[in-house]
Order: C-alpha cells, then sequence, then structure tokens
C-alpha cells in the first residue's frame, strides 16, 4: 500500500514540477518583443532538454513501476471502444463552444491581457514560431501527447487511485493532479490575470480531466478518452494560431 501511494504521489506531483523547471526556471525574460525577422532565432534550448527530459521520465515512469513492481499486470488486451460516441460528443461541444465564444467575445478580452505575446514568446523558444512550425508543434500536442497524457492521467494515475480510495475521490485527486501544470502554463501565458484568467480557465481543465475521469472508468477505454481529449486540444491550437498570427490579440 505504501508502495503503491508513493508512486501515485510521485505520478501527480512529477509533471507540475518538471513543467515549472522548463517554463519557469529556465524560460527567457519575458521583458522583450517578439522576434519577428524569421532569420533570428530565439531557441531556448535548455528548455527544450528540460522538457524532453521531463517527458521522456513521465510517460515512462508508469510501465517502469509496474515491470518492478506488477509485472504480471502488464498482460496484452485487445483495444476496444465503448464509449466513443461519449467522448467524441464531449470534445465537440466544449471545443466547437471554445472557438465559438472566443469568436463572439472571448478574442477582444485576450487581445487585452498580452497573453498572445507570452505564447509567442513560449513558442520562439520551442522553435515554433512560425505558422508551418507552429501547426506541426500543435499537430503534435493534439494527436500524440494527448494520447500519452490519457494514458498517463486516467489509465495510470486515475487507475491507481481507485483502488486506493473511492471513486470520486479518485476523480477529484487526478482531475486536481492533472490541472496542476496548466496552472503553471497559465499562469506564465496570463502573469497580470492569473485570478481572472489562469485559475478560471485551470478550473475548466479540471473539469475536463473529471469528465474524462468517469468516462475511462464507465467505459474502460483510453481510447474514448483520447478521442475526447484530442478535438478539445485541437481547438485549442485553433485558437492559439488566430490569437498569435491572425487575430486582434496578435
Amino acid at each position: 500500500m505504501k508502495r503503491e501511494w508513493s508512486a501515485v504521489v510521485f505520478a501527480m506531483a512529477f509533471p507540475t514540477v518538471m513543467t515549472w523547471l522548463y517554463f519557469v526556471v529556465l524560460a527567457r525574460p519575458i521583458s522583450r518583443t517578439p522576434i519577428e525577422d524569421s532569420s533570428q532565432s530565439s531557441a531556448n534550448n535548455w528548455a527544450q532538454a528540460a522538457y524532453a527530459a521531463g517527458k521522456a521520465i513521465q510517460f515512462s515512469f508508469p510501465l517502469l513501476y509496474l515491470v518492478l513492481a506488477e509485472p504480471t499486470s502488464l498482460q496484452p488486451r485487445r483495444p476496444h471502444f465503448k464509449g466513443i460516441g461519449l467522448g467524441i460528443g464531449f470534445g465537440l461541444l466544449v471545443g466547437v463552444g471554445m472557438v465559438a465564444l472566443y469568436s463572439v467575445g472571448l478574442e477582444n478580452w485576450l487581445a487585452g491581457t498580452g497573453a498572445a505575446t507570452m505564447i509567442r514568446l513560449k513558442i520562439e523558444e520551442f522553435n515554433a514560431a512560425s505558422p508551418g512550425r507552429y501547426a506541426a508543434l500543435a499537430s503534435f500536442l493534439a494527436v500524440a501527447h494527448s494520447l500519452l497524457e490519457e494514458y498517463y492521467w486516467r489509465w495510470f494515475v486515475f487507475g491507481r487511485l481507485r483502488r486506493l480510495v473511492s471513486i470520486p475521490t479518485a476523480i477529484a485527486l487526478s482531475s486536481l493532479a492533472f490541472m496542476a501544470h496548466h496552472v503553471v502554463v497559465l499562469g506564465r501565458f496570463f502573469p497580470n490575470d492569473f485570478w481572472s484568467a489562469a485559475v478560471p480557465l485551470s478550473l475548466c481543465i479540471a473539469m475536463g480531466g473529471a469528465f474524462w475521469a468517469w468516462l475511462y472508468n464507465r467505459s474502460g477505454s483510453i481510447y474514448a478518452t483520447w478521442v475526447s481529449h484530442l478535438l478539445v486540444d485541437a481547438a485549442i491550437m485553433a485558437v492559439g494560431y488566430d490569437m498569435v498570427f491572425l487575430g486582434k490579440a496578435g
């Protein structure tokens, strides 16, 4: 039991610590303007290296733990798609709603926060400040990274927690842990609007995580939560593209 709790607590805390490291500690100073000349480079090799190392540790930890602690639990299973319709429906509802809200009002509000400048500075650090490179980064985050997050947060973190505590408690704990590293990210994007922007948006992420944990518990399918997560992330990246490259906030 103690070993199980130690693994789960580490899994819940590690992503936030690593996000703080590569998103805040190793970040470039924010008191400058984004680079407009594509011949210049503001890539941050230290932040990129920390991001890569952090993600490698994060996503390998569940398998490494199970190999060492419960090797017999790693049995191949045939994939199934129970709950996929519900997952798609939720993803479309949130994604389309997000884009619609952005189009009818949030764009003007975001333009006043300076978030687009902060996002552009960050994607410069990751060498993705052109439309093509941003699209490549967005595709990776929406497709591959969302799958890895579902494997990590729902299959492993929530999956282990529900063996230790009640289902509602497991949903709450896993969702708040899932939210935590997003607080660091959004706090960086909205440094002057932490309580009015970063915190409310983070709570929305926690609610999304809670729905995905509930859906995973109901369906037993990581694919249902993945496609839902993918659709939401695609909408977020589309809004980010408009903010940085096209919209009033850019």
